[in-house]
């Protein structure tokens, strides 16, 4: 397919406004051009500006950090002659050390649309140490690649704040990473001398297979589009005893747990008839974290038709189904968690307490996502104001 949507990083290059500017750049391995060039390369490469530095969010900046909560190590990028620092390590955020030398930090990183996903708040602590140190940001626009029309799930509530997740927005936002940029820079109060290179070309129902653009997994555990589908969702199995299919070809597509009766639990997401997905019992076999070389019951998420598909509720109904079939499938997994040490792993996922007292009061799915709707209503007129397409 040819590419219908031109990135914002690729306006940036083919203007003259990083002319003059020593430059650091917030990337990974997604952040390739529409040709398959990483930009790092084509910032080396550029006459009239200097690549000085290159910093990496979690996974590490060639990603090669496959499991979760590994931290990656600061070294130099022999070929470029830069250093590479990571913004997953005994710091989050730039120190002024880091940013001495720069005049301008590129930010490009490719979201998945999911609050909990790290690289948004790997570019606020950017956006906030910039502020601090007088460095301007520059945020390339990338699409959201599960569109950006659908926002659904609860909204985190500030006591329940953590790496994966700093602000009062819902579990699926519906925002690119640049308006996430505008909307954390306004109206969280950040304050930084920011500036969005917008994408051309790039409709809010677009998946990112609509755009001709290339799929480069944005992280190891998300390795295809199908993946993302399901993230915004599948993600809060995380903070439970199940297996979220880490381990397996296919992360977050694949829910179980040894000893769960995938027949029964299937029969039972049937019977509620979710719209846009069909469950399939299945058997697995994680290679690694949790239930690692155990045979893992469960079942795969197929999204039949993504425009209606509503993975948070979804999510909400299979740990429900799972509990009701045996409670202890859905124990709760203990801290420390993506940096906290205090509150439930499950709690910081899903924004509150909400989803764990409730599952364990006996409430339905139904009441449990009807909660969602008047702080849905509010982040819908706040998100509004930060639109850019």
């Amino acid at each position: 397919m040819a590419p219908t949507v031109t990135l914002g990083i690729e306006r940036l290059l083919d203007s003259d406004r990083l002319d003059g500017r020593r430059i650091g750049l917030v990337a990974n391995p997604a952040s390739v051009d529409a040709d398959y060039r990483h930009v790092a390369d084509r910032l080396a490469g550029r006459s009239g500006s200097r690549l000085v530095a290159l910093f990496g969010p979690q996974h590490g900046f060639e990603a090669d950090a496959q499991d979760n909560m590994v931290e990656s190590p600061h070294r130099r990028d022999v070929r470029l002659g830069v250093p590479v620092y990571s913004l997953y390590s005994e710091t989050r955020e730039p120190t002024a050390d880091m940013l001495r030398d720069l005049d301008t930090l590129v930010i490009d990183l490719q979201d998945v649309g999911t609050r909990v996903f790290t690289f948004v708040y790997t570019m606020a602590n950017c956006m906030r140490a910039a502020a601090a140190h007088d460095v301007e940001v520059i945020v390339c626009d990338r699409p959201n690649p599960i569109g950006g029309t659908q926002v659904e799930g609860p909204v985190l509530e500030p006591a329940f704040r953590s790496f994966v997740g700093q602000f009062p927005i819902p579990l699926r936002h519906g925002m690119t990473i640049g308006e996430l940029a505008r909307l954390f820079n306004e109206a969280f109060g950040i304050g930084a001398r920011l500036e969005i290179s917008p994408m051309a070309g790039w409709q809010r129902p677009f998946y990112l297979d609509e755009c001709g653009l290339p799929w480069i997994m944005p992280s190891p555990n998300l390795p295809t589009l199908d993946s993302a589908i399901v993230y915004p969702g599948a993600v809060l199995v995380e903070g439970t005893a199940l297996s979220e299919g880490r381990g397996t070809t296919r992360p977050f597509e694949l829910i179980g747990a040894p000893g769960l009766d995938s027949h029964r639990l299937v029969d039972v997401l049937d019977g509620i008839g979710l719209p846009g997905l069909r469950a399939r019992p299945v058997w697995f076999e994680p290679m690694f974290q949790k239930h690692a070389g155990r045979r893992c019951g469960g079942c795969q998420l197929h999204v039949t038709d993504r425009t209606v598909f509503r993975p948070v509720e979804a999510a909400v109904v299979l740990l429900h189904a799972i509990r009701e079939q045996d409670a202890s499938r859905v124990a709760w997994r203990e801290p420390p968690y993506e940096y906290e040490r205090e509150r439930m792993p499950i709690d910081i996922l899903y924004g509150s307490s909400a989803l764990r007292l409730a599952l364990e009061a006996g409430s339905t799915p139904a009441e449990i996502v009807a909660a969602w709707a008047e702080p849905l209503a509010e982040f819908a007129m706040l998100r509004a104001r930060h639109l850019l397409y």
